[in-house]
């Protein structure tokens, strides 16, 4: 199979792409998006294809954090047990381009705020939160994940942070187990009605494997690059803003 330039190109930044998030712990939905949004994919094509590549590389990132011990089942149950059903929701429902636009665009800003706002917390005392709280925090994340096309993770890990639920290795790992599931179920709600699949796909998905396997393998052991959550967040706000003015 020939792949055009374009092609190729997009391959390169989801390589990237996938690296750097990986190393924090998400699946990079954010940065595929941002990545395709670049380069003018259509609304309808880019909620299923970053969804298919957060799939893959959040499952590499959860092997590893996991087998390095940062995870935490009691957080993980009650926000997966009502992500999952709700993110399959969003993943059925389909927003008009000229929404869908404007509404991945705010996600990514919001992205870029946070990464930017985090990057440099590191230490801080834990609270331990309710089941119904955190039932409530992984519904609405998981239909939102579902409707946009990116994991939840990018909304969960700064929430995480902020409420101090958890510390910053274990975020990461339960943040990567999130967008996992909440990818797939998404992913399925997508794939219910005739989605719209790039034919570059198969090589994109190479290219993010790649990518996440060796973000993965760094973050898993060396978390806390503040200036990966720099370069992260200046590529969202570009990308961010592209998509809210065009």
């Amino acid at each position: 199979m020939v792949f055009d330039t374009e092609s190729l190109l997009l391959a390169a930044l989801i390589l990237a792409a996938a690296l750097l998030y990986s190393s924090v712990g998400h699946g990079g939905a954010s940065g595929y998006l941002a990545a395709m949004a670049l380069f003018g994919v259509a609304p309808a094509v880019m909620k299923p294809t970053a969804l298919a590549l957060n799939v893959l590389v959040s499952l590499i990132a959860t092997i590893r954090f996991y087998r390095v011990g940062a995870f935490s089942w009691p957080l993980f149950v009650p926000l997966i047990a009502a992500s999952v059903p709700l993110a399959y929701l969003g993943g059925v429902l389909t927003l008009p381009p000229h929404l869908y636009r404007p509404v991945v665009g705010v996600v990514l800003l919001y992205a870029a705020w946070r990464f930017f706002f985090t990057a440099s917390k590191t230490d801080y005392a834990l609270v331990k939160p309710s089941w119904p709280v955190l039932l409530a925090t992984g519904g609405a994340l998981g239909f939102l994940s579902g409707l946009t096309g990116v994991g939840g993770g990018i909304f969960l890990s700064p929430l995480l942070l902020l409420l101090r639920w958890a510390p910053i290795k274990t975020i990461s790992g339960i943040s990567a187990a999130f967008i996992f599931a909440n990818s797939v179920a998404g992913l399925l709600g997508v794939l219910s009605h005739s989605p719209s699949l790039p034919p570059a796909l198969p090589l994109w998905a190479v290219a993010a494997v790649i990518g996440g396997l060796v973000g993965a393998e760094f973050g898993s052991r060396r978390l806390g690059n503040a200036m990966i959550q720099k370069i992260l967040a200046a590529v969202l706000v570009i990308a961010g803003l592209k998509m809210v003015l065009t």
